[in-house]
């Protein structure tokens, strides 16, 4: 096992004195692979926090550019920041955060031409997109590669989390996404937040939640 360097005994001294906690858990965080998907309203606490506590490696997934209408909720990014690439730009901003931290960044969309070859490199994965194709095919790669799966759902004033696809001390995996929704709904029947509205600080609520069960994971 990696040993901590005298920055990062400093850095991490918080984790390092919780009974609970200690140096055997940080040198899992700092072991650990953990990829993102979506460095938008879910992605910017999650990943903030995961840079913080010192997961060390972690995959970014996003094709979209900031726009000025995600800074109401996507905290990663600034005005200047408009027009460029999230997951180049949510890379650059996190390392300012934390340098000991290794991250891959992936500007191109998720698609079942990828999914795999990108999935099976990490841990754990943690779900921040918002839209239902996206979701099942992420669902669906975690349990072919038996890969732990942290979903994450917002719209207008309420969010939802789940672990799923976790390996349990019985050798099994609790239920995944699909064993609760088997079917995609209809695109036209859900709303998504562009059309219905978010309230700002919720992502930052359900993301903080979602980088808190990563690290309950590892």
């Amino acid at each position: 096992m990696s040993k901590l360097t005298k920055e990062e005994l400093i850095r991490y001294s918080r984790h390092l004195v919780l009974q609970e906690f200690g140096l055997e858990a940080q040198l899992k965080l700092k072991e650990a692979k953990v990829l993102v998907v979506g460095a938008g309203g879910l992605g910017s606490p999650a990943l903030l926090y995961l840079t913080a506590a010192g997961v060390g490696t972690i995959g970014i997934v996003d094709h979209d550019d900031v726009s000025l209408s995600n800074l109401q909720r996507q905290i990663l990014f600034t005005t200047d920041d408009v027009g460029k690439n999230k997951s180049s730009t949510a890379a650059n901003r996190l390392t300012q955060l934390n340098p000991e931290i290794t991250f891959h960044t992936y500007a191109n969309k998720i698609t079942s031409a990828n999914a795999e070859s990108i999935v099976r490199n990490y841990d754990v994965v943690l779900d921040g997109t918002d839209n239902f194709p996206t979701r099942y095919l992420l669902n669906d790669v975690c349990v072919l590669l038996n890969k732990t799966l942290i979903y994450g759902s917002i719209l207008t004033f309420e969010g939802q989390v789940s672990v799923f696809n976790y390996l349990k001390k019985d050798g099994t995996y609790s239920s995944n996404y699909r064993d609760l929704f088997p079917e995609p709904p209809d695109a036209e029947s859900v709303p998504n937040c562009e059309q219905a509205g978010v309230l700002g600080v919720l992502p930052g609520i359900i993301g903080s939640m979602q980088a808190s069960e990563v690290i309950k994971v590892i």
